[in-house]
């Protein structure tokens, strides 16, 4: 589950530059993956892509699953977080997996094809929850990388604030919101923001992210209620 082709529209400064940044980056990315030990792993166990490990880890840590919930998966493909979820939560609550790439099916799971920055896919989404609100938002998603540090930087936080907006819309108050970030630039800022919106975050690095990588998870739980508008009646 990589997102890989959601993008924040942030134009490179130097297109071979870009080039050169992107075959180098890609060529180690390459090598790393195919000598990564969960990959291997994910293989032999007939899974979609090593991420699973990530979220089993902080499912069993933090307890995000209860029976009935309902989960919404931001840029799911190929679908293992989604997959994972269904699994553990039996026959009980619902999960909706979005993302703007073809992702195969999976029973239990309702799957959305879409750019959930559209406004087309979001009343689809409202559709299919019929007035359901939402319990936990996973967010594995990033964006094309292209080897440019500050540039995919700074595509992976503009994706990160639209999913926390998202959250803020769809989840209802006490939900929990997990999602990947890269330290660096806006990062310090996020946490903040998390912060003012939940009562609890914690940071969260599993085993199976590679110990080189930036990424980090966190873990965002107590959504607050929206706080009311000036003027509005309060009871």
């Amino acid at each position: 589950m990589n997102g890989k082709g959601y993008h924040a529209g942030i134009p490179f400064p130097n297109r071979r530059l870009h080039d050169m940044a992107r075959s180098k980056s890609s060529a180690v990315w390459l090598r790393e993956h195919f000598n990564d030990e969960y990959v291997k792993k994910a293989q032999a166990e007939g899974l979609r892509s090593r991420a699973v490990y990530k979220l089993e880890e902080l499912l069993e840590r933090d307890r995000l699953l209860k029976p009935g919930i309902n989960v919404v998966d931001l840029g799911a493909a190929p679908g293992s977080w989604s997959q994972l979820v269904r699994n553990r939560l039996g026959d009980s609550g619902k999960v909706f997996a979005l993302d703007i790439l073809p992702m195969q099916s999976i029973a239990g799971v309702d799957f959305l094809q879409g750019d959930f920055r559209e406004e087309s896919v979001l009343k689809e989404l409202e559709s299919r929850l019929d007035g359901l609100k939402v319990d936990l938002v996973l967010c594995d998603m990033a964006p094309n990388m292209s080897g440019v540090a500050l540039a995919d930087q700074i595509r992976a936080m503009a994706l990160c604030e639209l999913a926390l907006d998202f959250s803020r819309e769809w989840l209802k108050p006490g939900g929990s919101f997990l999602i990947k970030l890269f330290q660096g630039v806006g990062f310090d800022d996020y946490l903040r923001s998390l912060r003012a919106d939940f009562s609890r975050v914690t940071m969260r690095k599993p085993k199976a992210s590679r110990a080189r990588s930036r990424e980090v998870y966190a873990l965002a739980t107590g959504r607050k209620p929206a706080a009311a508008s000036p003027g509005e009646n309060r009871a």
